[in-house]
């Protein structure tokens, strides 16, 4: 199998007071294909974005995203609570 054709996952989680998001799971192969049908059990929806992926699969599980991907994963998560019919937490709102 071709290398660039692997299958990559990324799970992000973001909670409210945290500074920002950090990687919950990753993977590749059967891994990804784990991470993207749990998703699909959770309801949690998923976004095919490559480049992102291969920046985000550099980071070790448990870190937070660096701030230099902060606006790509932004437009991911707004495009995630949209598709939800959610409104974007603000950072200090109370809940």
């Amino acid at each position: 199998m071709d290398p660039k054709k692997t299958r990559k996952a990324v799970a992000l989680a973001y909670e409210i007071n945290s500074s920002a998001p950090r990687v919950t799971g990753q993977g590749e192969g059967f891994v990804a294909d784990a991470i993207l049908a749990k998703a699909k059990e959770l309801g949690i929806p998923t976004r095919t974005e490559p480049e992102l992926v291969e920046f985000l699969m550099q980071l070790k599980l448990n870190e937070l995203v660096p701030p230099k991907l902060y606006a790509a994963v932004a437009e991911v998560l707004a495009w995630a609570y949209e598709l939800d019919g959610k409104q974007i937490p603000k950072p200090g709102a109370e809940q």
